[in-house]
């Protein structure tokens, strides 16, 4: 038997996944989304292969402080049926924000841009937590603080 490898391949049992904080107060929401987004999945890693999950958890608190760009707060409609006769409801990103669950917003943009349809990306999903106050429940997990802010000056607004 040849030991030949073509390439090198992450394995499951590799790493240990790490955590990190994310404060969103202030953060435009896509640029955020992009790069949790990215995390998630592992592909800020040398080692990322697209077949395992590699990502680390993402801890994300002041989700209803998060910025929205443009006229997006009152143009950006989401839809939703009930299943009964005429029963489309609508609501915008500015009363969802305003709302009971205003971290739903993050957790939907981050979720369209994973992949789609896939029970990996689903598993990744679950190593998201998104609180809308300043406060987390995973400080036992000793999250680093990872600054988005300062990745990019476009990432902010005052």
């Amino acid at each position: 038997m040849s030991s030949f490898t073509a390439g090198t391949s992450f394995k499951k049992y590799d790493d240990a996944k790490k955590w990190y904080v994310i404060d969103a107060e202030g953060l435009v929401l896509g640029r955020l989304a992009s790069q949790v987004a990215k995390v998630l999945r592992g592909k800020h890693k040398a080692d990322f292969t697209p077949h395992i999950d590699s990502g680390d958890h993402v801890i994300i608190v002041n989700a209803e402080k998060v910025a929205i760009t443009g006229n997006k707060l009152e143009q950006d409609i989401f839809y939703w049926h009930t299943n009964h006769p005429g029963g489309i409801k609508e609501r915008t990103k500015g009363q969802i924000l305003g709302g009971k669950h205003p971290h739903r917003v993050l957790e939907k943009a981050i979720e369209r841009m994973m992949p789609k349809d896939s029970a990996l990306a689903r598993k990744q999903m679950k190593h998201l937590h998104i609180y809308s106050g300043s406060e987390h429940k995973q400080q036992a997990q000793s999250p680093v603080a990872l600054d988005v802010a300062s990745m990019n000056k476009k990432n902010k607004r005052d």
